[in-house]
């Protein structure tokens, strides 16, 4: 699967008394799919997964699921501490059409975690018997666990492992680990165009639905293949590193990490877009100027604020962020004043 681009790892909204709110969960998806990223991450961390139960994370793929636009990349969250709930949690997301599992590290029996082979064994398990491609999710800052770069390279050869969301900040461990993969390739199907092609694109097309054209559409070049009514090349890609750190976009894409899963794409999806693209034609003096702009919003609304201050910032930019569930509380008034200023000047 292609996961080249700015992915948003899409907030859970929730009534003022904790249940989720599933018409702003479509209606915010439905926004984020207008937006120039190229797919969206449901229950990440930004999503609160961990404060979900089982039905509820069911509830939100389904949904989420059934409002993204076709050809949006559909990651999903579904990294719990056993690999058997892993499993069967991936199992449901891909029979509803997702296109890979984004799973987070274990870490509560740290002792056992911070022996390589546990979680060697634990990933390898995971992706042996996954129907969905695996992108391993780094998130130290929250789980207390920072999975080595010597780890990742490991599990990178295996061929349903196929990215990473590296979230500790460290561009030099991005750099480490692209430069040790780089001799893994892999081909992918794409669109015409090089963009990601996804498993509901995929499946209008081979059942006769809104991507079929009469007659069937022409092969532009030898290289072109007919999949139903969905013109699609090859693509070689290597181990994705993707990051989570908007403050380090930029010096991350530089490295050559392909994309960010990024908490404040869910508020500023555009200011995101704007430095990826900026690097990806090479234009490094505007890519610098783009970054430059999100520095402090994304460092003080993502990582010292965190999910309320991303909430709060997605109100402002006319999404629904709406309330946390405890133990998460909502922004003091002094933090909100804080908020609008930082996004002031940065607008969808």
């Amino acid at each position: 699967m292609l996961l080249h681009g700015i992915f948003p790892p899409i907030t859970t909204p929730f009534y003022p008394e904790g249940n989720v709110y599933f018409k702003k969960l479509e209606a915010n998806v439905e926004r984020w799919c207008k937006s120039p990223v190229a797919g969206l991450v449901v229950l990440g961390s930004t999503g609160e997964a961990i404060l979900l139960s089982d039905q509820e994370r069911r509830d939100v793929f389904k949904a989420a699921r059934q409002a993204a636009a076709p050809h949006k990349v559909l990651i999903a969250g579904t990294g719990i501490e056993s690999a058997i709930e892993t499993l069967r949690l991936t199992e449901y997301a891909a029979s509803l059409g997702y296109d890979a599992a984004m799973v987070r590290t274990p870490h509560y029996y740290k002792g056992q975690m911070n022996r390589p082979q546990n979680m060697l064994a634990f990933y390898r398990t995971v992706a042996d018997r996954s129907p969905l491609p695996i992108v391993i999710y780094n998130f130290p800052q929250a789980t207390g666990y920072d999975i080595p770069a010597e780890v990742v390279i490991e599990l990178a050869e295996h061929p349903n492992i196929i990215a990473i969301k590296e979230s500790c900040g460290s561009v030099e461990k991005v750099q480490n680990m692209v430069a040790s993969t780089r001799h893994i390739q892999r081909s992918v199907t794409v669109t015409e165009v090089q963009e990601a092609v996804t498993a509901r694109m995929l499946r209008a097309a081979t059942a006769g639905g809104e991507l079929v054209t009469m007659g069937g559409p022409k092969p532009s070049s030898s290289s072109v293949d007919i999949i139903g009514g969905l013109r699609t090349r090859r693509k070689e890609v290597g181990f994705q590193v993707l990051v989570g750190a908007a403050h380090k976009l930029e010096p991350s894409l530089a490295v050559g990490a392909v994309g960010a899963i990024l908490a404040f794409a869910c508020c500023a999806p555009t200011a995101c877009f704007e430095i990826y693209a900026a690097c990806k034609e090479r234009n490094q003096a505007v890519a610098h100027e783009k970054q430059e702009r999100i520095v402090e919003p994304a460092q003080k609304v993502v990582a010292e604020m965190s999910i309320p201050g991303v909430k709060y910032a997605m109100d402002l930019n006319g999404y629904y962020g709406g309330p946390v569930r405890l133990p998460l509380l909502p922004l003091t008034a002094a933090e909100k004043a804080t908020v609008d200023k930082l996004m002031a000047n940065i607008r969808n």
